[in-house]
C-alpha cells in the first residue's frame, strides 16, 4: 500500500473551497438532482444518490438545500443536465481532467476550450489523457479517526485496496464500483468520513516549479469558476516549500 501522495492535500485547497462555498453547494445540489432524476428519490434505493448527499453532509450543505435539491428532481420542470468529460493539457504539460453537468453542451464546450487556450492548455480528444488516470472511490478520514495500523485494518476488512495516511489525515483508496459498500463498512468502524466520492487518481505525477504551479493553479481556478464544471484533476505534484509560497 502506497505511501501519502501531496496530490491529495492540493486537491483540497481548502482556502479556496471555503471562499467558493456557495459555488460549491450549487455543484453538490446539482450531483443531487441529477443522482436521483436517474434513479430512485430514496438515497437508500439508490447508491449514487446515497454517496451525493453524504458529501453534501460532509461539506456543510444545509439539510433544506439536500431536500430542495432531490425533490427538484421530481419535478416536471427539473433541467436535463447531460454529463460529459473533458480532457486536455495544461501548463507544463500537466494532464487535465474536467467533468461538467450542462444543459448546453455547446456553450460548455465553447466555454472550456477557452478557458484552456487563455491559460496555456490545450484541450484534446476524449480519451487523449485519461489513460494515464485510474477511476477510483477516495473515502477520506481526519488523522484522530485512528492511526494508520487501525486505519489499514479497517480498511482491509471493508474491501479498500490502498491506504495513504499522513499527519493530515487518511486516504482510503478502493474500486470505483466498490464504493458504496467500502464507505458503508467504514462507517460502521470508523464513523462518518470527511468526504467520500469518486475521483481520477494519477498514475504519476509531474513536479512543477512555483511558476509551473502559479499558472497551473491560474487555469484550475478558471475551469472551476465555470457554473458547468463539476470537477477538476490534472496529475501535479507541487514540493512542500513551493506550496507555501502560494
Amino acid at each position: 500500500m502506497a505511501g501519502h501522495s501531496k496530490w491529495a492535500n492540493i486537491q483540497h485547497r481548502k482556502g479556496r473551497q471555503d471562499k467558493l462555498r456557495s459555488k460549491l453547494f450549487s455543484k453538490l445540489a446539482k450531483e443531487i438532482t441529477v443522482a436521483a432524476k436517474m434513479g430512485d428519490p430514496d438515497p437508500d434505493k439508490n447508491p449514487r444518490l446515497r454517496l451525493a448527499v453524504k458529501e453534501a453532509k460532509s461539506n456543510s450543505v444545509p439539510k433544506d438545500v439536500i431536500e430542495r435539491a432531490i425533490k427538484k428532481s421530481q419535478g416536471g420542470d427539473a433541467e436535463n443536465y447531460e454529463e460529459i468529460r473533458y480532457e486536455g493539457y495544461g501548463p507544463e504539460g500537466v494532464a487535465v481532467i474536467v467533468e461538467a453537468m450542462t444543459d448546453n453542451r455547446n456553450r460548455t464546450a465553447s466555454n472550456v476550450r477557452s478557458t484552456f487556450s487563455k491559460n496555456g492548455g490545450n484541450l484534446g480528444e476524449t480519451g487523449s489523457v485519461s489513460f494515464m488516470f485510474d477511476r477510483k472511490g477516495q473515502v477520506s478520514y481526519p488523522a484522530s479517526a485512528g492511526d494508520a495500523d487501525s486505519i489499514m485494518m479497517a480498511a482491509i476488512e471493508a474491501g479498500a485496496e490502498d491506504v495513504e495516511s499522513s499527519e493530515d489525515g487518511h486516504i482510503i483508496w478502493c474500486a470505483d464500483s466498490d464504493l458504496s459498500d467500502v464507505s458503508t463498512a467504514l462507517e460502521e468502524q470508523l464513523g462518518e468520513s470527511d468526504s467520500t466520492k469518486l475521483v481520477w487518481r494519477p498514475q504519476t505525477t509531474t513536479a512543477l516549479d512555483l511558476e509551473g504551479a502559479q499558472k497551473l493553479m491560474k487555469l484550475i481556478d478558471a475551469l472551476e469558476d465555470d457554473d458547468d464544471v463539476q470537477t477538476v484533476t490534472a496529475n501535479f505534484e507541487i514540493p512542500d516549500e513551493i506550496m507555501d509560497q502560494l
